[in-house]
């Protein structure tokens, strides 16, 4: 017995000296949480502000009630216990006691409701805003665009750029560990700035503690609210709804830039789109489609399917795949209409969706020598596709009557090796 209390002593100390290393060997995230932090995020907005007194004024009101409530009733059991001879008092309804334990908690709930109502009434008041940013949430990264206001036609994808060593504890971890991406949304400070959410596959939620905004992202819905930063700076929040695999690995991060700054971002963001526009009617080589293809699907597809092609789990391998090494039209299909988890990747252009199909038809052990110029992809999305891949079919994925759960099993590896593609 003694041996086995040493032995809990020792892996207690072990384990309290390794949590106090970690603690010490991470440090604080810029725009994010902190180390050992126990309180709301540091707001700055008005609106964060007022989140963060009613948070305090709720948990005094909680603290008082529930103090105010234990101590008379511990004090009743001590003062009144049977061993001093107490005697119960007798009597079945009290008027005064049955007002007063309605009208004050009545009271209370007021107190409580009418801040909390104003906040929230602010919270949905989107008008006269001065610049308004569509977010799209997509499996699994986020999609920006500028569609009102300074800045307006700028749009972009924003994916996490966490090295894919730290996730698999192959490196040590950053301060911004699964809080960084390659394109920050960028705004001016003290502006209104409209958020409109929507999704493209699943449900999804835009959150930024600092900015005290959480909004659903749901597909087919357009849902907006807003916020007007107050202090210059990075600010980080992440998807605040399950919504698969990769849910951990879809951050949110905004700079938010002084007014001279965000007119400097908006000009070299335009003349980079301008740049990086091509031209549908160009006619790419191999070697020029399979380099862009392969940052292509470094950025949007290696999460799933895995850098090496080989999938993971319930996604299937694109190495070897027959729709992969089928016909040009069924993979066509499946990019850009999506199928089973397969979301749809019509929001690329048609040259990076050309330059990955040709990547996945030629990489890894896929040898078909077939490059796909971005023109079949202009004339997919107008309906006209290749020669030799029928379009998928709208019963897809159901079995055939009479063929039962043998057949449902078979067509959905099926749909979900096209869900691959």
């Amino acid at each position: 017995m003694k041996m086995w209390k040493k032995a809990s002593a020792a892996c207690l100390a072990g384990t309290s000296l390794l949590a106090s290393q970690a603690a010490l060997a991470v440090g604080d995230m810029p725009g994010g949480p902190a180390v050992r932090q126990l309180n709301l995020t540091e707001p700055v907005t008005k609106i964060a502000e007022q989140i963060h007194w009613l948070n305090w004024m709720m948990l005094i009101i909680c603290t008082v009630i529930f103090v105010a409530v234990f101590g008379v009733m511990f004090y009743s059991v001590f003062k009144h216990r049977k061993s001093k001879g107490a005697k119960p008092a007798a009597f079945h309804e009290s008027i005064t006691v049955e007002v007063v334990w309605t009208v004050i908690p009545f009271l209370i709930v007021i107190g409580m409701a009418l801040p909390a109502t104003k906040t929230v009434v602010a919270m949905k008041d989107t008008t006269n805003s001065d610049i308004t940013i569509k977010a799209t949430g997509y499996q699994w990264k986020w999609g920006y665009d500028y569609l009102k206001g300074e800045g307006e036609g700028i749009s972009f994808v924003s994916n996490l750029t966490t090295p894919r060593e730290q996730i698999n504890n192959q490196a040590p971890k950053s301060d911004t560990y699964l809080m960084e991406v390659d394109n920050e949304m960028v705004v001016p400070v003290n502006k209104k700035i409209r958020i409109v959410t929507t999704a493209n596959d699943v449900i999804h939620a835009w959150m930024i503690p600092a900015f005290g905004v959480k909004q659903d992202a749901i597909p087919g819905f357009v849902r907006d609210t807003w916020f007007r930063a107050e202090r210059t700076g990075v600010y980080r929040g992440q998807c605040a709804e399950l919504c698969g695999k990769e849910h951990a690995f879809m951050p949110i991060v905004v700079r938010v830039v002084t007014d001279t700054e965000y007119t400097q971002w908006v000009n070299e963001k335009k003349k980079a789109m301008a740049a990086a526009a091509d031209d549908p009617n160009k006619t790419w080589t191999m070697d020029e489609l399979r380099t862009r293809g392969e940052k292509v699907y470094a950025s949007n597809c290696a999460v799933c399917h895995q850098a090496n092609g080989k999938g993971a789990g319930a996604f299937p391998a694109l190495d070897g795949s027959k729709v992969v090494l089928g016909a040009k039209a069924d993979q066509m299909h499946i990019l850009l209409e999506g199928k089973n988890a397969m979301p749809s990747w019509k929001q690329l252009s048609d040259t990076e969706l050309a330059a990955v199909m040709t990547y996945t038809r030629n990489a890894w052990g896929n040898k078909t020598g077939e490059v796909i110029q971005p023109a079949e992809f202009v004339n997919a999305r107008a309906g006209k596709f290749p020669e030799g891949g029928g379009k998928p079919s709208a019963d897809a994925g159901k079995p055939e009557d009479g063929k039962g759960e043998a057949a449902q099993a078979a067509q959905t590896g099926a749909s979900g090796e096209r869900a691959a593609s």
